[in-house]
């Protein structure tokens, strides 16, 4: 099964925040993918850690995962899913990792165990609830 990853479940790993060890353990399954958006997400706080445009670049690439380019379908889904993310305080961010995962039917891993309110989504959330 593909596996999409939030922003939120990269950071936990790049940052050794709790659930960091099973989100590595996802890793080393084939099929892995990050939204370009996500992509970007991750990138810009390296960036804010002060880790120089290179450091980034090997850092994400070490995660193994294909980025996928947010598309006009992936825009149209996640657009549609504001109402119900809206009350769960679900960024854009957040709203084009779980339209990427709706187009490509793969599961979610997230370290935001709020996302597993969400009906129509197979969330993996590597924090507790």
């Amino acid at each position: 099964m593909n596996t999409v990853y939030d922003a939120s479940a990269l950071l936990a790993v790049a940052f050794a925040e709790p659930g960091a060890e099973a989100v590595l353990e996802l890793l080393s399954q084939p099929g892995g993918e990050v939204s370009a958006v996500n992509w970007s997400e991750v990138g810009a706080k390296l960036a804010e850690r002060r880790l120089k445009a290179g450091d980034i670049a090997r850092e994400l690439s070490a995660f193994g995962l294909d980025v996928i380019p947010f598309d006009e379908e992936q825009a149209s889904i996640a657009a549609a899913l504001r109402p119900t993310t809206r009350p769960l305080g679900l960024s854009l961010g957040d709203r084009s990792c779980l339209a990427l995962a709706r187009v490509r039917g793969a599961r979610v891993v997230t370290a935001d165990s709020n996302w597993k309110k969400l009906a129509g989504f197979e969330i993996l959330a590597v924090r507790g609830v």
